[in-house]
């Protein structure tokens, strides 16, 4: 999945597919997270936060099914 750099102090990088509603998120300090069935405009707001952290402790860490792929 092909992967935007963002700026923030604890992302590195973010893609979405929307085919799938797979968001991914690869971490500052190496880890890359897949986020399954995440509706397209969770990923548009995540995208549009002035913080990309925050929005993703507050609507995204723990409410999707998750695996590590790296």
């Amino acid at each position: 999945m092909e992967r935007v750099n963002v700026s923030s102090s604890n992302l590195r990088s973010i893609g979405y597919e929307e085919s799938t509603k797979t968001l991914e998120i690869e971490f500052k300090q190496g880890s890359v997270y897949q986020y399954k069935g995440v509706p397209k405009n969770i990923f548009e707001n995540l995208m549009n936060a002035n913080s990309h952290g925050t929005y993703f402790h507050s609507s995204i860490k723990d409410k999707y099914p998750t695996s590590r792929i790296n």
